[in-house]
This record gives C-alpha cells, structure tokens and sequence, in this order.
C-alpha cells in the first residue's frame, strides 16, 4: 500500500467514526488494525487534517480533513453504486482502489450518469456535489481527442481509434500506446507531440486517432520537465520521426 493510499484510508476511517458518533483513537486503531501508522497521525496533525487530544484520547477531521473526507467517501460510494446498478460487479472490493486514483470531474460525471444518487447500496449518504447542487444533466467527456489539446499541454494517452491494424501498428511504432505522456508541442504545418523523451511529427489524419484522457494538473509539470530533457522544444527539429498516412 503506498503512502498516499495509507493517508487516505486513516481520513476515510475518521469520516466513518464521524458518521458513527465516534471519536477515540482507540476506536481509529481497532478499525485500522496493523494499517493504523502513528507517523501517519502526526503528518495529517501538521497539515491540519486532524485534531488530536491525547488526553481526552480524542481525534477528529477538521474542517480541512472533512472537506478533503468528502471527496473520498463520495468517490468512494459513487463507485460503489456505478459497480452495482450498471456493471453488476463486485461493489465492495471493485470501488476500494477508485477513490484514489480518480479526479474530481471523473466523479462529477459518474454522479450525473447515475441521476445524482442519494446512497450507496449499503444505505450510507452519499455527500453531495457540486454537480448535484446544480442539478446538471450532461456529463463532461473524460476523454477527448488529442488533436483538441492547447500547444504545450500534456495528457495520457487512453486508447488509439484507428480504421485498420497498419494505421496501429504506425502509431504504436512510434511509442505512443496508451498509458504514456505526450506533449502537443504544434499544429502546424503538421502536429508535433513529444513522447517518451522523443518529438515526433505526424499529419492530422494519424493524430485524430489517438484518444487522452483530459489533463490532469500534475501532468503539467510533468510536460515541462519533459521540455528540459533531450529532444524537449529547444531541440524540437533535431529527432522527428516522420509518418504520413500510406506510407
């Protein structure tokens, strides 16, 4: 478990007690078991997640903690209904991993899918959003083509739409698959992506087929680290890999 996911559960478990009227540390260490980390506790104390008192043996989410709680358990619950109501999955285990890795517009759009339901299939609220709150009907596309990103901007690549296996076998050739970090470095007069360190120039017809997920924030810094390495923007002419559609 890494530490991030370790963080996360100590806040969701806080959220959980809250919900049960609870508010010892004994209880927080009995639910977590051998997942329960005294540094953990320290780190969310110092980030104002939580509040400790020791001598009343006490711990609860601040307003901060809460707020970032929220997010979790809707995640979380959302999941939890989407696996139950669509899919006809394992909710309980198949939503465990979803409320650390999604983003907030993810989750959004899940909510709105579902109608903005109320509770998760145990019964337990689901907290509101701001979707909810605005009674949104349409759901934001998590996936968009890359032709549609702004120059400069980084995403991962979700999946690759082509017409026959030569064009994917072209477009896999060039390192792009899914899962890796491309840069939309120009449009024109033919776009160039940075991927895997390399710049490669490819016509609108081969770009339109690849398929990112929209840009999360943290793949902004990852582009411009990118930009510093090799083969970034100021050597953007010296390593283009050229590939038109036929050929």
């Amino acid at each position: 478990m890494n530490k991030k996911r370790e963080r996360d559960e100590h806040i969701e478990q806080l959220w959980y007690m809250k919900e049960g009227g609870e508010d010892s540390i004994d209880a927080l260490k009995s639910a977590l078991n051998a997942s329960y980390d005294t540094d953990i506790t320290d780190e969310l104390l110092s980030e104002d997640l939580v509040e400790l008192s020791e001598e009343n043996n006490k711990i609860a989410l601040t307003k901060k903690g809460e707020d970032y709680a929220r997010q979790l358990i809707r995640a979380h619950r959302l999941a939890e209904r989407l696996l139950y109501d669509v899919l006809g999955g394992d909710y309980e285990s198949g939503a465990c991993e979803f409320e650390h890795t999604v983003t907030h517009e993810l989750v959004d759009s899940i909510c709105i899918l579902l109608g903005h339901p109320r509770a998760c299939p145990h019964g337990m609220p689901i907290p509101e959003g701001e979707c909810c709150k605005r009674s949104s009907r349409t759901a934001q596309s998590s996936v968009i083509p890359l032709v549609e990103l702004e120059v400069g901007q980084s995403a991962r690549v979700a999946y690759i739409n082509c017409k026959s296996d030569q064009q994917l076998h072209k477009i896999d050739s060039l390192c792009i698959r899914p899962g890796a970090v491309v840069t939309l470095h120009q449009r024109y007069p033919a776009y160039v992506v940075e991927c895997e360190g390399s710049n490669i120039a490819m016509d609108e017809e081969i770009v339109a087929n690849i398929c990112v997920w929209q840009n999360p924030e943290h793949l902004q810094a990852a582009g411009k680290e990118a930009l510093a390495q090799p083969g970034g923007k100021g050597n953007q002419w010296g390593r283009f890999r050229h590939r038109k559609r036929g050929r």
